[in-house]
């Protein structure tokens, strides 16, 4: 049986911030999170949201994935009916982490569903972050400083993830996508 993503993050966390020898109080000032909201993630009492998480990585510099990582064993396959996604936008918005960040490779993969009439914007990543997305079905809107970019299936984009975006779904059916981060080899 697969361990619950929210108990992972939770550890994980905790072995990130005792590793730099930082107490909950300096974690919170580094990233905006309440001291009290960071003990319930390491305790495994909270499963929180994207933009929570996304606080953190951002406030420690590290990954999205690498609260989420385990050791490789070689070969990996995934089946996304089998991954609990972090939901967003009361859940019409579901990031699944197909392969978390791992030190040596310096990315990690999402497979994303953006329910009909969704937007869901993701706040800028550390400098240096690219994102690689992939159109699978349906017709994605992406936002970025520099204009709106409109991806149909089998469409990709590349973009410097330093800055605030905006994944939007303006028909009425769903859209699934595939997005891989990667990160500067600096912050790893």
């Amino acid at each position: 049986m697969l361990e619950p993503i929210h108990i992972k993050i939770g550890r994980n966390l905790q072995i990130i911030r005792k590793s730099r020898g930082l107490s909950l109080d300096q974690v919170s000032d580094l990233c905006g999170v309440s001291k009290g909201m960071l003990g319930q993630i390491e305790r495994g009492e909270s499963n929180p949201t994207i933009s929570v998480l996304w606080k953190i990585v951002n406030g420690l510099r590290i990954s999205f994935a690498t609260l989420m990582e385990e050791p490789s064993q070689g070969v990996s396959i995934v089946k996304v009916e089998d991954i609990t996604p972090f939901k967003e936008e009361e859940g019409a918005y579901r990031a699944f982490p197909i392969f978390p960040f791992e030190q040596d490779k310096g990315f990690e993969m999402y497979s994303v569903e953006v329910d009909p009439g969704c937007s869901h914007v993701s706040e800028a990543h550390y400098e240096g972050v690219e994102e690689f997305i992939m159109v699978i079905e349906g017709i994605l809107h992406i936002s970025l400083d520099s204009g709106e970019y409109v991806l149909e299936a089998n469409t990709m984009m590349r973009f410097s993830a330093d800055q605030p975006h905006t994944y939007s779904n303006r028909t009425d059916r769903p859209i699934r996508y595939i997005t891989l981060l990667h990160y500067p080899s600096s912050n790893r």
